[in-house]
């Protein structure tokens, strides 16, 4: 086996692990949605990972890059929907999503990388609340109204394909946007990004010492993060939901989700966005029928436990675990 596939040899469990869910979700009745809400959790956690697990920096206002990518494909779809575009009109929408969630982080990331640790953290929180209100305010996107769309849905692409576009289609991209920021995360783990972004996380001071320019590196983590939120906000919520109101998209309970995923599976890893995604996916479903509203409550003791005594969360334990035998390369 040459050097370029055992680099990537990682990916194996985690696409088995994506193509089990998947026949799981095909198979099995009425598991299709549960299947759906685990794999969009996986992805979030996935696309967060790439910049709270390399860099050590909290984003409190993550939620932000995916309601800005809901409506990128909002304004695609209500604006081109009659210009004969057929399924281009998705990929319009989805570099549109893209294209806004890099712009806010440029914006974003100018000023909130300049701080450091809890101080980059508490001027990240009025970032999702800020631009929602500026939605709101000044009235852009039909303001506080939002984007409701099905109807420009269904005269675009029929009503029978809209309607698998929203059930089938749109949970199926999230399941590559999760294969694909896993793949980008084993990438940057495997290259110079990910030496200089372990090197910043561990003791940024030392890094720039040794002539790494942090606040580039700082900047590219940053920047593909909210990259794979823009693509999972245009995906998971527009085209699943066809609609898209500010108080919805800017929640900033989905960034908490996304922090507790992250801490759950381990961060840094790349293995713990997926066991992460998994353990809260199908605890949130279950607690819901159990304990309706108690989830966050339940979680929050929990997640205190685990940076006290396993701060390298489950797979990060792992890990540890299988240090000398042939599972080292593959648990990662």
């Amino acid at each position: 086996m040459n050097k370029t596939a055992q680099k990537y040899l990682p990916l194996i469990p985690l696409l088995v692990a994506y193509t089990g869910l998947y026949l799981v979700g095909r198979t099995l009745p009425g598991m299709w949605q549960l299947i759906a809400m685990i794999a969009f959790y996986c992805a979030l956690g996935q696309a967060f990972n790439l910049f709270l697990g390399m860099t050590g920096y909290v984003d409190f206002g993550y939620v932000a890059f995916l309601g800005v990518g809901t409506y990128g494909m909002a304004l695609a779809i209500s604006r081109f929907y009659d210009a004969g575009l057929g399924i281009g009109l998705i990929g319009i929408g989805l570099i549109m999503a893209v294209g806004i969630s890099t712009l806010l982080s440029l914006a974003v990331g100018a000023v909130a990388l300049r701080l450091r640790g809890a101080y980059f953290a508490i001027a990240t929180i009025g970032v999702n609340e800020g631009f929602r209100y500026f939605i709101e305010g000044a009235k852009i996107w039909n303001g506080s109204a939002g984007i409701i769309f099905s109807g420009q849905m269904n005269k675009a692409f029929g009503r029978e394909f809209a309607n698998v576009l929203s059930t089938y289609w749109a949970d199926v991209m999230v399941f590559i946007i999760a294969g694909l920021s896993a793949f980008v995360t084993l990438f940057y783990m495997r290259s110079k990004i990910g030496y200089a972004l372990t090197a910043l996380r561990e003791d940024e001071d030392a890094a720039k010492a040794m002539g790494i320019n942090v606040t580039k590196f700082k900047i590219i983590a940053f920047i593909t993060s909210a990259f794979f939120a823009g693509l999972l906000g245009a995906v998971a919520w527009a085209v699943k939901l066809t609609y898209v109101f500010p108080p919805d998209v800017f929640e900033i309970l989905y960034t908490i989700e996304a922090i507790i995923i992250v801490l759950l599976g381990g961060a840094g890893t790349l293995l713990g966005p997926l066991v992460g995604g998994l353990i809260y996916g199908l605890s949130k479903y279950y607690l819901a029928i159990i304990l309706p509203g108690f989830q966050l409550l339940i979680f929050a003791p929990i997640i205190i436990a685990i940076i006290v005594l396993f701060p390298e969360g489950t797979v990060g334990v792992l890990k540890k675990k299988v240090q000398g035998t042939a599972l080292e390369k593959i648990i990662v």
